[in-house]
């Protein structure tokens, strides 16, 4: 049979698939060619440019543009092919959609770059995009681009997407139903934005998490913990709890009782707490807004002097120097002064009984 088949082939079928060959070899050739030279040249000099949208739309479509070349082979391949006919309706309905598959491809790509995009448009329109809606409109371009290619290639082949719509508005309670608690995440997303509590790259702390945010999606909120873990948390569950943004704080609280021995004298308790708070007046780390350094209480075993004020810097390493060199220096004030810091401690005292008492006087 096989042999018959290779029989039936005509001189001019087997120059037509020879050809046919060749082209898509050139192709593969070309293609090399065209992406080692001209694409990196253009790359090269995009690169050069003022801007860089032409540099993120080239790097983009690089693998697409390879694909398109041997698509493009391919289709003029087939006009010499004595097999398959160019203008077959199934042929022509593949080569489209390759062509529309290629296009969404490369727009995709150049959608997950568009978080640079969103920032380089405002910087050049003045305009100031906040840092947790970027990634919600990224994610956005990239559904809208992904639906409408979907809807185009459905329209393709002969389908009407209307009427597939349709059909997903019969079953669209159903669907609300299994995916309440996916609407519920949704609308946790879109107060997180809205009222905009922290965003991308602050720390932040709720009753059931603490740590850096490092991206905000449409269904939930990742953030890394100061145990360098990864907890992805539902934004539903995040919007509903009372949220304390730490990176917004524009000083730091240093809050302490310090206790000191009952032994110490009136003019010695004096001493040392103007000099503590002489020497928070005069360091620079500290804010000169609030500081408080009183004597507050008679403890059970000390005499408390309360310490209050706030550091000028928030960053957590420079913040626990600072609070270092303060405790230091208000030990020394106490060495220097004599006055020794309390540690809890009881006394007991014990009453002898009258009769004995008089026993031993008696004797």
């Amino acid at each position: 049979m096989n042999w018959r088949f290779w029989e039936s082939i005509s001189y001019d079928d087997y120059v037509n698939i020879a050809i046919s060959i060749g082209i898509i070899l050139v192709t593969f050739i070309l293609r090399k060619l065209f992406i080692k030279y001209i694409f990196y040249l253009l790359l090269k000099l995009a690169r050069k440019g003022k801007t860089d949208f032409l540099d993120y739309v080239l790097t983009a479509f690089e693998k697409p543009l390879r694909v398109l070349i041997i698509i493009i082979g391919v289709y003029i391949a087939i006009d010499y092919f004595p097999y398959i006919n160019q203008q077959n309706q199934l042929f022509d309905q593949i080569i489209r959609v390759s062509f529309i598959v290629v296009i969404t491809w490369g727009l995709y790509n150049l959608s997950s770059s568009s978080s640079l995009l969103f920032m380089k448009i405002s910087d050049s329109l003045n305009f100031e995009i906040d840092h947790i809606l970027i990634p919600f409109l990224s994610k956005a371009v990239r559904a809208i681009i992904v639906a409408i290619s979907f809807s185009v290639i459905v329209e393709e082949f002969g389908y009407k997407v209307s009427g597939f719509v349709a059909g997903l508005g019969l079953g669209g309670l159903a669907f609300a139903l299994a995916a309440q608690e996916v609407i519920k995440n949704l609308f946790g997303g879109v107060v997180i934005i809205t009222e905009k509590p922290f965003s991308i790259g602050e720390w932040i702390q709720t009753p059931s998490i603490e740590g850096v945010v490092e991206d905000i999606n449409f269904r939930s909120t990742i953030i890394r913990t100061f145990a360098d873990s990864v907890i992805t948390i539902p934004n539903a569950t995040l919007s509903n709890e009372p949220i304390t943004n730490w990176s917004q704080m524009g000083k730091r609280r240093i809050f302490f009782h310090l206790g000191v021995e009952y032994g110490t004298t009136k003019i010695q308790l004096e001493k040392v707490i103007e000099q503590m708070r002489t020497y928070l007046e005069h360091n620079e780390d500290i804010h000169p807004d609030t500081i408080f350094v009183r004597f507050t209480d008679y403890n059970d075993s000390s005499l408390d002097i309360m310490l209050y004020f706030f550091t000028k810097t928030i960053n957590w390493d420079e913040y626990l120097k600072i609070r270092e060199d303060v405790n230091f220096k208000i030990m020394g004030i106490l060495e220097e002064a004599n006055v020794s810091v309390a540690f809890p401690s009881r006394s007991l005292y014990l009453e002898q009984d009258s009769h004995e008492q008089n026993y031993y006087s008696n004797e």
